[in-house]
């Protein structure tokens, strides 16, 4: 199964693909940003965040795409923005694939880590160890694609809980 983790994002959007074998092992087969310039209007950024996840299905044909949940403590409005990216990057992998799964961060901490309040740097280093890496993933959008990738590919026989209807 090929698994696509995506870490949303409007300026830079994170993306991991995952391979799980029959046995349960998973390896990294790409990872990885798509970003979006400053300089753009808003509905333009938008459109590239979409070709760049259609991009990523034509590229890998994903059986399964997971997300991570939206959180933002404090700044409302990098939130909204994020909110709308969010938004495009879920229209289009449902019209893509029709599997997509959503976990929270402390879902993806809990899964990798055993600990949901893992930090940053725990999370990255469990991501590459887990899929036998040389170095940690760079930039963390791309760590934080994968960790969601395999967060899936650890808990997808529980698919039925997070899908997305």
């Amino acid at each position: 199964m090929i698994i696509l983790g995506l870490d949303p994002g409007f300026g830079t959007m994170g993306y991991g693909v995952v391979e799980k074998d029959a046995r349960g092992n998973c390896r990294a087969v790409d990872y990885g940003v798509v970003k979006t310039p400053p300089s753009e209007n808003f509905a333009v950024r938008l459109c590239m965040l979409e070709q760049g996840v259609n991009a990523l299905f034509d590229k890998f044909s994903p059986d399964e795409a997971a997300m991570e949940e939206l959180f933002f403590s404090k700044n409302v409005t990098t939130g909204i923005a994020v909110a709308h990216a969010r938004g495009v990057i879920l229209l289009t992998c449902c019209k893509r694939c029709g599997r997509i799964y959503e976990y929270t961060p402390n879902q993806i901490k809990q899964a990798l880590t055993g600990y949901g309040r893992a930090d940053k740097i725990q999370m990255q280093r469990c991501v590459a160890s887990l899929l036998r890496l040389p170095s940690v993933p760079r930039p963390d959008d791309a760590a934080d694609a994968l960790a969601v990738a395999l967060c899936h590919a650890f808990t997808s026989r529980f698919s039925g809980l997070f899908g997305v209807r």
